[in-house]
């Protein structure tokens, strides 16, 4: 019963709140003095208080027929809960919205909270700009998280919004031309995740059918390819390959950027790679089983088997693991159209 008083009085807007009204939060089978004493307890714990106790309802246990709320006191509890969490977290983190958000909102902060200040434990706050997505991905390990999910609205509310350098514009492309092709209706576009593979492919781009090589520079291209069209002044269908690391990081920048453009996969590079000897994997790299599900539905049964195997122990390939003359030849020699 004084929990459900409590609940009903942490939501409601006035400061007063009549007698009628709190005995109509209770069903009509309820008997007088337990409602009276549930009451008197509210007033004991200073939640609540009688406003002209002598002009009260005569009854045994007399009540005023009205009472003022002591908010304070009924979010004390939380308020408690939120300085003391302030207390343990980085001093970059800022509570002091949520002394006077709701409970439920707290409640679906809190784990992101724990996240973002797990994340500025472990790395500080950025030197560099980055885009939603890959400090997203990093921060919970979830993409969507800033744009999509909330993330941009708490990290706003722990005044840390500009701190972590999120980069909004999108800014040019990098990338590599083929003049040739350009009197086409349909372009295609090679994207490598590092310049390494970028430098090495620029000399092979003249030798082939494609439009331009793209250095996606890690999670840049996820924002950055929008650009594309602008800078190229191509109008037409435009088809994207992407060749990133093998690891978990690598796997989600191609499953974003394929939910933007329908980014396929360069699979003759991946196949190349996973042949060769893995190295021991990047720290602090978050598993989006969504997206290792949608990479690996495009491999055979047996490469599923040696990419899952590959992360599972903690390793990765980079695109390094392929060199100059290899990635030339896989991209001068496949039928990609």
């Amino acid at each position: 019963m004084i929990n459900k008083i409590i609940d009903y009085l942490k939501d409601y807007k006035k400061v007063t709140i009549s007698l009628g009204e709190l005995e109509g939060l209770l069903p009509g089978s309820t008997d007088y003095n337990s409602f009276a004493n549930t009451i008197r307890e509210l007033i004991d714990r200073g939640i609540l208080t009688e406003k002209n106790a002598k002009i009260n309802n005569g009854k045994d246990i007399p009540l005023a027929y009205k009472f003022a709320i002591n908010k304070y006191e009924l979010r004390r509890e939380h308020i408690d809960a939120v300085q003391k969490l302030s207390f343990q977290l980085s001093s970059e983190i800022d509570l002091q919205q949520y002394f006077t958000l709701s409970e439920e909102i707290w409640r679906r902060d809190l784990p992101y909270i724990m996240k973002v200040n797990e994340y500025i434990a472990a790395k500080g706050l950025p030197d560099n700009y980055a885009t939603c997505q890959e400090r997203s991905f990093h921060i919970v390990g979830d993409e969507k998280w800033i744009d999509e999910k909330g993330g941009k609205k708490l990290l706003e509310r722990m005044n840390l919004w500009h701190k972590l350098k999120l980069m909004n514009a999108s800014d040019p492309l990098m990338l590599a031309v083929n003049p040739l092709q350009f009197n086409k209706s349909e372009y295609s576009h090679l994207i490598v995740e590092n310049k390494a593979a970028f430098t090495a492919l620029m000399d092979t781009l003249q030798e082939i059918s494609f439009t331009s090589l793209i250095f996606g520079s890690g999670w840049k291209i996820v924002s950055n390819i929008t650009m594309l069209e602008k800078q190229l002044g191509l109008k037409g269908e435009h088809k994207f390959y992407y060749f990133g690391d093998l690891d978990y990081e690598g796997i989600s920048i191609w499953n974003s950027l394929n939910e933007r453009v329908q980014a396929e996969l360069a699979i003759p590079f991946y196949t190349e790679l996973i042949k060769k000897s893995s190295s021991i994997g990047k720290e602090g790299q978050q598993r989006n089983v969504e997206a290792l599900n949608n990479f690996l539905q495009f491999f055979s049964r047996e490469e599923q088997g040696s990419i899952v195997n590959i992360l599972d122990n903690k390793r990765y390939l980079p695109q390094e693991g392929l060199n100059k003359e290899e990635l030339s030849d896989i991209w001068r020699s496949w039928n990609w159209l």
